[in-house]
């Protein structure tokens, strides 16, 4: 193993051993690697859908107070290197290449599957930096996943919705148990769930291991401005407030995505971190220049004007078509695909509302849905569509065909993952494997 490039590859290598449900095979790859989970101060996030937003607006502040402040977010968009950040940084290639050659013996004596042995990577390399608060997403539900042997300062379950349901359950409740999974016995829960069912899974878990709830549903958000810059909203819960707060991620919902993350910025200064009210607004104001987040509702070109959003499910896109409308954007070219195990049609339904035409595409995974099922399906909803194979042909076409109108780019994270490869002349067939 020679270079960076190996050693990716070999760890995407490790995707043919499956998904691995449990937390024992971590357990033994972190104790071979002297448990660095044990090292790390962290915030531990779990959700269907705004965790990514949120997890980024909670690094951001507690960065902007001067802590050394990993995060760990997954999937990538175009570089692997960008699911493990300090400080706003990926990880380099160097240091991927020596914990890949490190642990390789270990990874293959307890035959380690990919998002074990990232995972691993990145509480090894946090432990290694000093790093003070670090900032984990889970990869896939939350109670077997293998961030789970976490010991938070504060558990965080953004909003919950129907998603992975030949994995996770096929009602709310079934799901929110499998997120409720990284609730810890005396750890406090953040919690930004509303529909009555998940709600109630959250309390009683949260009863039954003594942790206190705090729920944002019952505080209050004033949004006093929105356009496709950012918002500002106005915040009170539990006798505190803050006024006037600029958010610098467009779309309404992230209003709710923010408030959940303030809930957590204001835990984590009663337990005792300096945070200060002048840092929690510069880091909810400058999150993606401050942790790399791209990709909510992200402008990358303004002629055509060109929006990229990694909503991949209906509770997803739907908050994305109204934030939309709610910026008076409409007659989108829409370049859209998706994965297979996703409710793809009723995705398509609320896109069609907004569609002056679709451009159905296939990003380079298994995984994907063929795109002449998906151009299939927008023409059955009246708007014309043409399937153009590949995200790099259907951004071609997109731009071709746009004129004066605006671009959306959305379905899925490896669609706007090689969106954006294409628009950086990256090769992403060499990045995405």
């Amino acid at each position: 193993m020679k270079s960076a490039r190996d050693a990716i590859a070999y760890l995407y290598g490790l995707q043919t051993r499956g998904m691995k449900f449990g937390l024992h095979g971590i357990q033994m790859l972190l104790d071979a690697v002297g448990n660095p989970e044990r090292q790390i101060e962290s915030i531990h996030i779990a959700g269907s859908n705004g965790k990514g937003s949120t997890a980024a607006f909670i690094a951001a502040a507690v960065q902007s107070a001067g802590y050394r402040t990993g995060l760990y977010t997954s999937p990538h968009l175009v570089r692997f290197n960008e699911r493990i950040r300090i400080n706003g940084i990926p990880i380099s290639d160097e240091r991927i290449l020596d914990y890949v050659r490190s642990l390789r013996t270990a990874i293959e004596r307890h035959r380690t599957t990919f998002f074990e042995a990232v995972t691993a990577i990145t509480f090894r390399y946090f432990a290694d930096e000093d790093v003070e608060c670090a900032v984990i997403e889970t990869g896939l539900g939350g109670r077997l996943d293998a961030t789970n042997v976490l010991i938070p300062r504060v558990s965080v379950i953004t909003e919950i919705s129907l998603e992975h349901t030949q994995l996770l359950g096929n009602t709310l409740a079934e799901i929110a148990y499998e997120k409720a999974g990284i609730i810890k016995h005396h750890v406090p829960c953040v919690s930004g769930v509303r529909t009555p069912a998940a709600r109630n899974v959250i309390r009683r878990v949260c009863r039954q291991r003594q942790s206190r709830l705090i729920e944002v549903s019952g505080g209050r958000v004033s949004l006093l401005r929105s356009d496709i810059g950012g918002l500002e909203a106005s915040f009170e819960l539990r006798g505190r407030k803050l006024d006037r707060v600029k958010i610098g991620l467009p779309g309404s919902h992230q209003a709710r995505n923010a408030f959940v993350a303030l809930g957590v910025l204001w835990e984590l200064m009663d337990q005792g971190f300096r945070l200060g009210e002048e840092n929690i607004r510069r880091g909810l104001a400058r999150v993606a220049a401050m942790t790399g987040l791209r990709g909510r509702m992200t402008v990358v070109r303004r002629r055509p004007m060109v929006i990229m959003d990694v909503a991949h499910n209906p509770a997803a896109i739907a908050r994305l078509t109204r934030s939309l409308r709610e910026l008076g954007l409409k007659d989108l070219t829409v370049v859209f695909g998706v994965m297979k195990d996703k409710a793809f049609r009723r995705m398509i339904g609320m896109l069609a509302g907004m569609a002056r035409r679709a451009i159905a595409v296939q990003p380079s995974t298994e995984r994907a849905r063929p795109a002449k099922e998906i151009a299939e399906v927008f023409r059955l909803r009246g708007v014309k569509a043409a399937s153009a194979g590949t995200v790099r042909e259907g951004m071609r076409r997109a731009r071709e065909r746009a004129g004066k109108g605006a671009v959306l780019v959305t379905g899925s994270h490896f669609v706007v993952g090689e969106a954006l490869a294409f628009l950086e002349r990256k090769n992403y067939l060499t990045i995405n494997q």
